[in-house]
């Protein structure tokens, strides 16, 4: 990781107007307070911004995408009314009160990226945008399961296409779906922006972030005085997935998910999912499945006679 890069995010905690940048913000809920908070704290600092989200919430869909299926009309009105039942199956919303930024797509948070990526962004600016926000998510996504994560995949997507991505995430209570205006959305959205400010101080016409590099960004619970610290994703999971026979009591099999049985050990305090308890976290992601060059070369050593005939 750059030195530079990684200095500035530090140091540069003191929110100043970054230069302006054509972004995409996406998430996996859907038109929630805190898209909408994100958008208009973006808007304020000058920035030109594209919402392209799912109709409806997509928690746990990951990558999916459904492919060469063609989207008809809504089947029922989306998320919070962004738009309502017989409405396209991608387009702008048609709530009230809600401009030529804000767009929906009837599908997984992957596709509502790529259609702000390759629909939206060239149509307005001719080109992929300078930087996709994904988020802010309602939940932390912290550890193993970002795997899963919609608002995780998103920036995957955006950076292997060469853009420069962020996932952002943050407690639940954030959640506000009566008036899309919860105080605790205006907060991250503001250390957001903190965050970008300090990103920008290492662009110096260059990359906001490192090539090859997505950031996976969560806030606490508790926002007031919370620090920022840079984690890793590293090996201890708050959450523990697994499938279960009886679900819920239900009788019936499917996933569950719940509180970690075991607690973290000393070597595992930098873990996102322990400081995410007092702090914000910023943990550095590769993108795709590539694997460094040194575990490649060590398969290469393992499998070498296999590979010499």
């Amino acid at each position: 990781m750059n030195k530079l890069w990684a200095a500035a995010l530090a140091a540069g905690l003191c929110a100043q107007p970054v230069l302006a940048k054509n972004i995409v913000l996406t998430n996996d809920d859907g038109l929630t307070s805190n898209v909408k908070a994100l958008y208009e704290e973006l808007k304020a600092q000058g920035h030109d911004v594209i919402v392209s989200v799912p109709c409806t919430g997509q928690s746990g869909m990951g990558a999916a995408v459904k492919f060469i299926r063609p989207l008809g009309p809504l089947a029922a009105d989306c998320l919070n009314g962004a738009a309502k039942a017989g409405d396209l199956g991608a387009g702008p919303m048609t709530r009230a009160g809600f401009g030529l930024d804000w767009y929906y797509v009837d599908g997984t948070p992957v596709m509502a990226t790529l259609y702000g990526i390759d629909v939206l962004a060239k149509g307005r600016w001719g080109k992929a945008p300078d930087l996709v926000l994904s988020g802010p998510n309602e939940g932390q996504n912290v550890g193993h399961i970002v795997i899963s994560s919609g608002t995780v995949s998103n920036v995957q997507y955006a950076a292997v296409r060469g853009v420069p991505a962020i996932a952002l995430s943050a407690g639940m209570g954030t959640v506000d779906n009566a008036t899309l205006a919860n105080p605790a959305s205006k907060v991250v959205a503001g250390l957001t922006t903190t965050l970008l400010s300090a990103l920008e101080k290492a662009e110096k016409g260059g990359r906001m972030i490192p090539r090859g590099v997505t950031l996976n960004v969560n806030f606490p619970d508790k926002l007031d005085g919370a620090p920022w610290v840079m984690t890793q994703i590293g090996s201890y999971d708050v959450y523990d997935a697994k499938f279960v026979t009886n679900l819920g009591r239900s009788g019936l099999p499917g996933v569950a998910i719940g509180p970690a049985a075991t607690t973290p050990t000393s070597d595992q305090k930098n873990d996102e999912s322990v400081a995410i308890r007092n702090a914000i976290t910023v943990s550095a992601m590769q993108i795709g499945y590539e694997a460094p060059a040194t575990q490649r070369k060590a398969v290469g050593k393992v499998l070498k006679d296999l590979f010499s005939k």
